[in-house]
């Protein structure tokens, strides 16, 4: 019983950084390491700073206004 709990309280944690646009960092770096070892792998604010330009573009994309 705590076992399926806790699984669900990652799950629904998971979900709400989804649907607010935070981005997976630890998952990032398990696929790096699985799927492509020894590459380079970037860091926690380069891999913020290029999941918010993939979702919300960059500042040349809305006209350089907010």
């Amino acid at each position: 019983m705590f076992g399926e709990l806790v699984k669900a309280g990652r799950y629904l944690g998971q979900s709400v950084r989804l649907m607010v646009g935070l981005p997976e960092y630890d998952t990032y770096v398990s696929h790096r390491e699985a799927t492509h070892p020894g590459e380079p792998m970037m860091s926690y604010e380069e891999f913020f700073r290029e999941r918010q330009e993939a979702r919300y573009g960059g500042a040349g994309k809305r006209g350089g206004c907010c």
